[in-house]
């Protein structure tokens, strides 16, 4: 044995003291302040040449962790949680342990078989038919540049085509659509901003309208990114009439789903995001409707032969490997190429609690986000901005700055919203996301609003 590899005594000792660390940061997460102020002696500093015990090392690290916001909390509830399931992070310690790579089917073809099942999953889900392929990837933004990439390898051959192809987002849009879109080399001119109706939905008649107007002038409009779930208001596009406009002009529809397409879970999801299987392609962040860790995001794709052509490659220091031709390899599915087994931690919590687990709880999050806009919308001095179509709530005082009111509601550490700008005009969010928020939680956050007005 060498310091690097403990001995099963030595390794169980580890883990035990990591297992008492982390229940530790579990239990004191419910009750925590939503955050705290940095240490006033920074971070901790890594002096590689001098080694200390695991005890010294996790009291530095447990500092730095009391020093963060308390993403986990039930109380969390400004930006969209993340609420790291346990059973995830065991998944992750026994796919670190074991250390395998996925990537090349042949190299680990049952494991990489587990991270199938669950694209597989995903794409059921949305409806879509056996031709769809997917990748698990680091979150909705390596999500959303895989699928620009897909699309304009399969409508924008390289030509002179690929320099007047354009694509269109509404103004409420995620930021990473747009960094993604630059990433993947086209201009600020060639990304199209669509204005949104009263509810911060996609207006379809000014996409259409955009769309002919790019024709028109010799563009080549290619893609269109719809939302099921603006981060901002929690809305949903009118994704069926989006596919229309958008079949009319022979554009790809891709709709940004990591924040409300697990939805699809529930009845009331369905009737709200069925229209998801006519798109060519979804991001969905389990890390966010599954409440995994947060780097769990994933892609499908219905044409799953587009994403193959857009990123298979050959490699000769690969050559031993063979392929294997009813499945591609995830490295041929994406732009990355070294990766973690992000299946198993998708599919050690499905497996364990079922996924009836968790429609209960988006069910659950739906509810309480349902009594959260009805007491609000009691208050006569708040303005809500629109009904939630998920579990987004956006609203500011009548008579008021909304961003005073969210400072004195946050200021308690007992409750976290956030904000943004609607309008002109800041106003408060309230996203109930958290696996372990309960009626309790959204009533003391009801209460704090009220004494902060």
């Amino acid at each position: 044995m060498t310091p690097l590899d403990p001995s099963p005594s030595e390794l169980r000792a580890l883990a035990e003291r990591c297992f008492a660390f982390a229940e530790e940061h579990r239990s004191a997460a419910l009750e925590e302040p939503m955050r705290r102020p940095p240490p006033t002696n920074g971070a901790p500093k890594l002096d590689a040449e001098s080694p200390v015990g695991l005890s010294t090392a996790l009291e530095e690290l447990r500092g730095a962790v009391a020093a963060s916001w308390n993403t986990t909390s039930p109380r969390y509830m400004g930006f969209i949680p993340g609420g790291g399931l346990p059973t995830a992070a065991l998944a992750d310690f026994v796919a670190l342990a074991v250390n395998r790579y996925v990537g090349i089917r042949a190299m680990a073809p049952a494991l990489a078989g587990i991270e199938s099942s669950v694209v597989r999953w995903l794409s059921d889900l949305i409806g879509y038919p056996e031709t769809a392929l997917g990748v698990l990837t680091s979150g909705g933004s390596a999500s959303i540049l895989t699928a620009i990439v897909a699309a304009r390898e399969a409508l924008l051959p390289p030509s002179a085509a690929y320099l007047r192809g354009t694509l269109y987002v509404s103004e409420e849009a995620h930021a990473s659509v747009r960094k993604a879109a630059r990433a993947a080399g086209f201009l600020t001119d060639s990304i199209r901003t669509v204005p949104v109706d009263a509810r911060f939905r996609m207006d379809v008649g000014a996409l259409d309208e955009l769309m002919r107007a790019d024709r028109d002038a010799g563009r080549k409009p290619f893609l269109v990114v719809a939302s099921a779930g603006t981060t901002n208001t929690g809305a949903v596009d009118p994704i069926g009439r989006v596919c229309d406009v958008a079949e009319r002009h022979g554009a790809w529809v891709h709709a940004d789903g990591a924040y409300g397409g697990f939805f699809l879970l529930t009845e009331r999801g369905r009737k709200l995001l069925g229209d998801l299987s006519r798109c060519d392609s979804v991001t969905l962040d389990p890390h966010k409707g599954l409440f995994l860790p947060y780097g769990t995001g994933a892609l499908v794709v219905k044409r799953g032969a587009t994403l193959a052509r857009a990123f298979a490659t050959n490699a000769s220091y690969l050559r031993d490997v063979s392929a294997d031709e009813a499945e591609p390899n995830f490295t041929d599915l994406s732009f990355e190429m070294s990766r973690d087994f992000r299946g198993l931690r998708v599919w050690l919590p499905l497996r364990l609690h079922g996924v009836g687990a968790f429609r209960d709880a988006l069910d659950e999050k739906l509810d309480l986000t349902a009594h959260a806009y009805r007491e609000l919308s009691r208050d006569e001095r708040l303005e809500i901005l629109a009904e939630p179509e998920l579990s987004t709530l956006v609203f500011r005082p009548r008579n008021g700055d909304g961003a005073a009111l969210l400072d004195a509601v946050n200021s308690s550490g007992r409750t976290f919203l956030s904000s943004t700008v609607l309008g002109g005009k800041v106003a408060v969010r309230m996203c109930i996301l958290c696996f372990r928020t309960e009626r309790c939680h959204v009533d003391d956050a009801i209460a704090a609003i009220r004494a902060a007005l």
